[in-house]
């Protein structure tokens, strides 16, 4: 199936949350690089529309760590929570069910592309404006230095990351659009043991 063309978000007028629990779902296409199954659909309801992600349970590959079946309500659980501080840093999250059963949708984020927040630098010691979070392999004889942005949203993303106890942030795991920032893929978290790994150690 050829890649589905990307719908933006836009500004939903409506409560999002409404349009995403209530609303008319969608498929459009599978996000094929995703570990689980991830479908990018439409969402439409009193005469508005917007693009989301529905990521079905049925869809979620088994974790030796994780209680099978639970990785939806996980994403749920930490856009709860992040509404919760009142950054929210999570895209509108709901628990429904859809085509394939029910699993969670969230409004679609499409990243502006315009700002850099992770990069490998050749260098020592980061410049201004960049904290180190370590050294990275690039090759077999050379390895640089990973930075990120001394950026507040990132800050507070981190502190986030902290709280849900996140196993799993990623640089792609990290959208910005519109001056803001939002975090995705929170399905490894809320584990009772530690299992805090981040990008964001600066």
């Amino acid at each position: 199936m050829p890649a589905p063309e990307r719908i933006p978000a836009g500004s939903v007028t409506a409560d999002p949350v409404a349009l995403l629990t209530h609303g008319e779902l969608t498929v459009r296409g599978q996000i094929r690089e995703a570990s689980n199954a991830v479908l990018y659909c439409t969402i439409a309801y009193e005469g508005e529309e917007a693009a989301c992600v529905y990521k079905p349970v049925a869809g979620e590959r088994p974790l030796w760590d994780f209680p099978d079946g639970t990785l939806a309500q996980r994403e749920v659980a930490a856009y709860e929570v992040s509404r919760a501080t009142g950054w929210d840093l999570v895209p509108p999250t709901v628990l429904r069910d859809g085509p394939y059963g029910q699993g969670m949708c969230q409004l679609w984020i499409e990243p502006s592309g315009d700002e850099a927040l992770l990069a490998l630098v050749d260098a020592d010691e980061p410049d201004d404006g960049w904290k180190a979070v370590g050294r990275a392999q690039v090759d077999e004889e050379r390895t640089a230095l990973l930075v990120h942005a001394d950026d507040a949203r990132l800050r507070r993303l981190a502190v986030l990351d902290a709280v849900i106890n996140n196993g799993d942030r990623k640089g792609g795991h990290l959208l910005a659009a519109g001056g803001r920032l939002y975090g995705i893929d929170h399905g490894v978290t809320f584990h009772a043991e530690d299992k805090l790994r981040t990008l964001l150690w600066g």
